[in-house]
């Protein structure tokens, strides 16, 4: 009796275009550049023919070629998601049944080493001087102040901001609904003044549908991750050090979890950042942890402004 026949193994371009329609959209768009040079490069090949010793080579070729920018680092980051990329495609591979787990050779190649981060917190000065710059100058400085103190005050991701909508206000207790990268979900304490310009700006500026994008130009039209491009931009031209340093929004993370940490303690900021997993916890989370109360507390403390759910 003959046993079922072999599955074949397809080539990068049949299969990478389903790995794509499977993966969230934040995975996609993080993978797709190297997805795009994969199929270059071995599109008419099978998944089961490349070698840990080809991904490899793969991985070293795209870090040698990546752009140079002020803030590249030898382009170690493209190496990294070469390979993540190429893990990506093997697991689904694996799930799939078209290659066992002892023939994925993406992971026997190791990830190179990540540097330490050259982000860090601003300084009161530095932060006053970015805010003086994007409060007077631009075509919108009341959109642009809006999105900075959103981040100052949440430390949430660009991501978090975009996909806000008005259905993630909750004015009276004072909170946003965030929805970041992992496709994680957490209620952010915000303080009363934020809060009454987050709503003032949908009912100037948005629609009828609470499910639409909240964050919107004067037009009605939602904004998109080049606005945040221009901020930048805009204030390197006046901030010297903001151009040579490459600061972004993320650096506005950096400056309100140290804050937080520095006066509420690690179990406050990792419970501010909205971090959730065991593998960025340390041993310590495992025993304290800081719950939405204490969140709220640390708003409070970081706005000067009382918030409805801070403890007493």
């Amino acid at each position: 009796m003959n046993g079922a026949a072999p599955r074949v193994v397809p080539t990068f371009d049949e299969y990478i275009d389903q790995v794509a329609d499977a993966v969230p959209p934040g995975t996609r768009r993080a993978y797709l550049t190297y997805w795009r040079r994969v199929r270059e490069r071995w599109g008419d090949r099978r998944l089961d023919e490349p070698t840990a010793s080809e991904i490899k080579q793969l991985a070293e070729s795209t870090r040698a070629t990546a752009v140079v920018r002020s803030n590249s680092r030898g382009g170690r980051s493209a190496g990294e998601h070469m390979i993540a990329a190429l893990r990506c495609i093997y697991h689904h591979a694996v799930a799939d049944g078209l290659l066992p787990e002892s023939a994925n050779p993406a992971i026997r190649v190791p990830k190179p080493r990540r540097l330490a981060s050259t982000r860090h917190a601003l300084t009161d000065e530095q932060l006053s001087q970015v805010f003086a710059i994007v409060s007077t100058t631009g075509n919108d400085p009341e959109l642009d102040m809006l999105l900075l103190r959103l981040h100052t005050e949440t430390a949430c991701r660009r991501g978090g901001a975009l996909a806000l909508r008005p259905m993630d206000l909750d004015g009276e207790q004072c909170l946003v609904r965030l929805r970041e990268k992992g496709e994680t979900v957490r209620w952010q304490p915000v303080s009363p003044t934020l809060m009454q310009h987050l709503v003032a700006h949908h009912q100037q500026r948005g629609g009828d549908d609470p499910r639409e994008q909240l964050l919107r130009y004067r037009s009605g039209r939602p904004i998109t991750s080049r606005r945040y491009d221009y901020i930048w931009e805009r204030v390197g031209r006046h901030l010297a050090w903001v151009a040579t340093q490459q600061i972004s929004t993320h650096w506005l993370r950096h400056t309100t979890l140290t804050w937080v940490e520095r006066n509420l303690g690690y179990a406050t900021a990792r419970a501010f950042a909205g971090h959730t997993g065991r593998n960025d916890a340390g041993s310590t989370a495992t025993y304290v942890r800081a719950d939405l109360h204490d969140v709220a507390a640390a708003t409070a403390a970081l706005t000067g402004e009382p918030h409805p759910l801070a403890k007493k």
